[in-house]
């Protein structure tokens, strides 16, 4: 039940046993990311530590670990696989400065805190956070308890959220599984996979994207890129992809509005295999069979999602490449202490227009758009092309065919060697020479190098802004290889005007 409280969103709910309790930890622990405070209230014996022992043995996979009340240790960390966690009982502090004097002020930024009996330092507490309350429920059974749990400032929304996915779960007849987030990567969905006996599903929690600030022409970067703002164009390419028999995961059960999506799981197996992760040549061979059989469809421009509606992919037109590109210009240039000025950028543009005017009359196709290890799965007990497993394909556009094919073969995360690169694409080549033997062979070489290099440049700032607005580092690995994947690109004859801006105004990432 939501209630109203200040500046937050409040929701009750009653726990009638421990496995009502080990439930709520499993939402709870769905919605926590690096640095949230979540505080938890109540009587002695109403509850706390029980649910604090609940979701740090769900957030270690291990119900084995010990999880001790910190009431006379006072503070408890545990290295978990998502992030730290700090768990604080301050029913023996006197006052709020003594929380530096425990050690609060060594707590990493990005740890998740539980802080039990809050009201011992409430003038600490900060604006954006969680708080539980507990109370026992007389007359109603020793065990049960009532919880009231409220979002303040950032975490109002994120608190609805958690009410709202227990509610779709529980609807869609899925309320008894046991939940577990599975890893992210650059997106803002979260993924959790939802396991009743042997049987598993996925549940994606995608809420509606909502625009940045204008960028050009009035328009948000993500309207101009024609990035997806809903769960709509995943049900319909989801949809779409299985009609023609390609292995897109089954839609289960939606919420359009609220940005819930349950759905069939293709599993963990990738086309890569080793650590670190490097390509199968027969499983990129037949993810290469798939792009050419996709190629030599005639495929709609519109597709049906529910019986009253049906979504159109956009044009992967010359506004979303050029602003694509750009992004180098904005973050990675930046980035590397290596701005340019307003003639330098106009030149890049010039110079990167009159290059994708052969795309922009290239025969279009559906343009998966992100077509490359992370969002392929390997399905062994399938037959031919189905067994690569499609997902996140939400942002796909209609557009060049030799886009996603080097997407593929110039992997951001992967290490796709030259040779392998150049035997798959004349793979590629011969299977569309089979289809159509006026297939153009020369244009589309020149299309896949000036796209391979188009999306080398735009993941290159991408990985830039991952690093300097988001605060995540990790991504500045892939750098070097997308280096030399935009070298090998440039070297096109073609592309040699660009080639020589580059080399004028791009520094390589070695210092980065």
């Amino acid at each position: 039940m939501l209630l109203t409280a200040p500046r937050g969103a409040s929701f009750t709910l009653t726990l009638p046993d421990e496995e009502a309790t080990l439930r709520f930890a499993t939402d709870l622990a769905g919605a926590l990311e690096p640095g949230d405070l979540v505080t938890l209230s109540g009587d002695l014996g109403a509850g706390k530590t029980t649910l604090a022992r609940a979701l740090i043995r769900h957030l270690a996979g291990d119900e084995t670990i010990e999880v001790p009340s910190p009431t006379f240790t006072f503070v408890q960390n545990y290295e978990l696989p998502r992030f730290t966690l700090v768990h604080a009982d301050l029913y023996r502090v006197g006052s709020a400065a003594e929380l530096a004097e425990l050690g609060f002020d060594d707590v990493p930024d990005a740890a998740v805190v539980l802080i039990e009996w809050p009201d011992r330092a409430a003038a600490a507490l900060p604006a954006d956070r969680l708080d539980i309350a507990f109370t026992l429920a007389p007359g109603t059974g020793p065990n049960v308890r009532q919880v009231r749990y409220t979002g303040y400032g950032a975490f109002a929304a994120r608190a609805e959220r958690i009410a709202l996915m227990r509610g779709f779960i529980d609807e869609a007849g899925f309320g008894e599984t046991q939940r577990r987030r599975m890893q992210g990567d650059a997106s803002t969905r979260i993924f959790e996979r939802l396991t009743t006996g042997n049987r598993t599903t996925v549940l994606m929690n995608a809420p509606r994207r909502p625009d940045g600030p204008p960028v050009r022409d009035g328009k948000p970067y993500s309207a101009i890129a024609h990035l997806a703002e809903d769960i709509v164009p995943y049900i319909a390419l989801a949809a779409g992809l299985r009609r023609i028999d390609l292995s897109a995961p089954e839609i289960l059960h939606a919420d359009l509005d609220q940005g819930l999506i349950l759905m069939e799981d293709l599993g963990d197996e990738r086309i890569v295999s080793g650590n670190p992760p490097a390509p199968v040549e027969m499983r990129y061979a037949t993810a290469v069979d798939l792009l050419a059989s996709l190629h030599a469809r005639n495929l709609p421009n519109r597709l049906p999602v529910t019986s009253a509606l049906d979504y159109g992919l956009p044009r992967y037109d010359i506004g979303a490449f050029l602003i694509e590109a750009e992004l180098l210009l904005d973050w990675y240039l930046v980035n590397a202490g290596a701005p340019v000025g307003e003639a330098a950028r106009a030149a890049f543009v010039t110079l990167w227009r009159n290059a994708l005017e052969p795309a922009m009359e290239a025969p279009a196709t559906w343009v998966l758009r992100d077509y490359h290890s992370p969002n392929l799965l390997w399905l062994p007990q399938r037959e031919g092309i189905a067994r690569i497993g499609l997902v996140d394909f939400q942002d796909a556009l209609i557009g060049p065919a030799a886009y996603d094919v080097a997407s593929l073969l110039q992997d951001a995360r992967v290490d796709v060697p030259e040779d392998m690169e150049m035997n798959l694409l004349g793979r590629y080549v011969r299977a569309r020479l089979v289809h159509d033997r006026s297939f153009d062979t020369g244009g589309f070489t020149l299309l896949y190098a000036t796209l391979a290099a188009q999306r080398a440049t735009k993941i290159l700032g991408i990985f830039a802004r991952l690093q300097r607005r988001d605060g995540k580092p990790q991504y500045l690995r892939h750098m070097p290889r997308l280096w030399g994947y935009l070298q090998r690109s440039l070297a096109h004859p073609a592309l040699a005007a660009l080639k020589g801006w580059y080399a004028v105004n791009v520094p390589s990432p070695d210092g980065l």
